[in-house]
């Protein structure tokens, strides 16, 4: 059976070693228990007389020797304390919430402003009653800085549409620091994802800063799966993240605790401003806002019963400074999607058709739309970027994306071609509009065009421009008939009693596709 730790009688040399150990070479109470061969109760029990003491550091302060320390460890053992000021616990709440600040800390200052006042167990014990009293969820005490929570409020607020008289429920975003409770409420029409993005982006610029976390709820919108310990980020939520730099954390579905400062900003939210708005008619969502606007500024300034403080006093002496600073430009609303590259080395996007390098052909990419812009990826490098069309029609084409043996024909269009052919001769130019106008496509004909064109330095302008007024006598506007007529001579002919060209081809410059 194995022998039992043999209990032995503590003297002050142990706490001596109790203190250098933990406070010079950082064990743990564990650790200290098993390297002097005491209970870890005893070890407990000597820190925490000492930290009632002010003794939480090593070497000890000079003067103190051993029945000094007895002294103070034990001398006050059962004596009530001779100064009875109670520490202002609402001022030791909000410093708490400052970076590095401790309990044991605070506990130290008041006993050097107070040497015959209470106990750090005394102390710890009626500071936890007061957060009790001030606030049923403060297990989660955040820190300055460390945490936005956001979410949409239950209440809604109707909003008429002045065109068609039609009512539709506002939704009400509402976004709460984690230490200075600073709240901020903003209206949209619906919970989609701009909406969501744009709530989170106005929350932050009312705030003037960053928080290390953005808590959330489990919005369709911004979460894809919400799973607790790896929840899966819309792309676009996931892109704001990234460029404000934090983190989002999702909450567990049915756990209002996992944001308990959102639940309490939502109810204040409702009390005090939605309630005031109940019998007024808002005719837009940026009527609407500007009403919530002037009366949040009221919320925020009015004194917290608990606290003593607005939450806008508490905001500037606490946590304006921890925040992190916004970016230079707020974050631009995007939209990502998948994509599958056509034969054509297009991509369709909203209606609308944009190329991409024609290696491309056949795989799938990803698509960034903004509002302006079209980008899009492919294994996380952007391999094509245009601007978007408002329009939703048409190919938006990049030569250098395109086949070399369809570039040559990249920058064709039927006025090009009927300029070209303009240049070698007026008849000239009418076959070739000729040759586009009467194919239900133009771009049918721009191969038979171009074939007239190289005709030229082969047989001069001069002949190919005859050939091409016979051609137009005769009707046979085909690159094949003025090619024939050409190795027959009858070109010369034509050139010798030039005919006046018909009526319906002698305004070239009138033509659709001269313009």
């Amino acid at each position: 059976m194995p022998r039992r730790k043999q209990a032995r009688r503590t003297s002050v040399r142990d706490i001596q070693a109790i203190l250098r150990l933990t406070h010079e070479q950082g064990l743990s109470v564990r650790e200290v228990s098993e390297r002097l061969k005491i209970s870890k109760t005893t070890v407990s029990t000597y820190l925490l007389r000492a930290r009632e003491a002010g003794l939480s550091c090593w070497p000890l302060p000079p003067g103190h020797d051993d029945a000094t320390l007895e002294r103070l460890l034990f001398g006050r053992a059962g004596r009530p304390p001779q100064d009875l000021s109670e520490p202002d616990f609402a001022l030791i709440a909000r410093e708490l919430k400052r970076k590095g600040v401790t309990l044991t800390l605070l506990w130290q200052e008041y006993r050097a402003a107070h040497p015959d006042g209470y106990g750090y167990t005394w102390f710890c014990e009626h500071f936890a009653a007061f957060e009790r009293r001030t606030s049923a969820t403060f297990r989660n005490r955040h820190a300055a800085g460390a945490v936005m929570q956001t979410d949409y409020a239950g209440q809604t607020v109707p909003v008429i549409d002045p065109a068609t008289g039609v009512i539709y429920p506002a939704q009400i975003f509402v976004a709460v620091l984690g230490a200075s409770n600073l709240t901020f409420a903003f209206a949209s029409s619906s919970q989609k994802l701009p909406d969501w993005i744009e709530g989170q982006v106005r929350a932050l610029a009312f705030f003037g800063g960053v928080t290390r976390a953005i808590v959330c709820d489990n919005l369709k919108a911004g979460v894809v799966k919400a799973l607790w310990f790896e929840p899966t980020l819309n792309a676009t939520f996931a892109a704001m993240a990234e460029h404000y730099d934090t983190t989002i954390l999702p909450t567990r579905s049915r756990k209002p605790r996992d944001k308990g400062k959102f639940e309490g900003a939502v109810l204040i939210v409702e009390r005090w401003i939605l309630a005031r708005l109940r019998n007024r008619s808002f005719f837009s969502i940026a009527e609407l806002n500007a009403a919530i606007a002037e009366l949040l500024e009221d919320l925020n300034n009015r004194p917290m019963r608990h606290v003593g403080q607005s939450r806008r006093e508490l905001f500037e002496e606490i946590e304006r400074a921890a925040l992190k600073p916004l970016p230079a430009a707020p974050f631009e609303y995007a939209e990502w999607k998948s994509a599958k590259v056509h034969p054509d080395y297009h991509v369709e996007v909203d209606k609308t058709f944009y190329s991409v390098p024609n290696r491309l052909i056949g795989r799938t990419v990803e698509v960034r739309l903004t509002h302006r812009v079209v980008e899009i990826f492919h294994d996380h490098q952007r391999v094509a970027s245009h601007v978007r069309r408002s329009q939703r029609s048409g190919h938006v084409t990049v030569n250098e994306h395109m086949p070399k043996a369809h570039q040559r024909y990249a920058n064709t269009t039927p006025a090009s071609l009927i300029s070209r052919a303009a240049g070698i001769g007026p008849n000239t130019a009418i076959l070739v509009e000729r040759m586009m106008r009467d194919r239900p496509h133009p771009e049918q004909g721009y191969r038979s065009a171009m074939g007239i064109l190289s005709l030229a330095p082969r047989y001069g302008p001069e002949r190919l421009n005859a050939a091409c007024e016979r051609a137009l006598l005769i009707n046979a506007i085909a690159y094949s008939s003025v090619t024939a007529i050409l190795k027959a001579g009858l070109d010369r002919a034509s050139s010798a009693e030039p005919a006046k060209p018909t009526p319906q081809h002698a305004n070239i410059r009138g033509s659709t596709y001269y313009q």
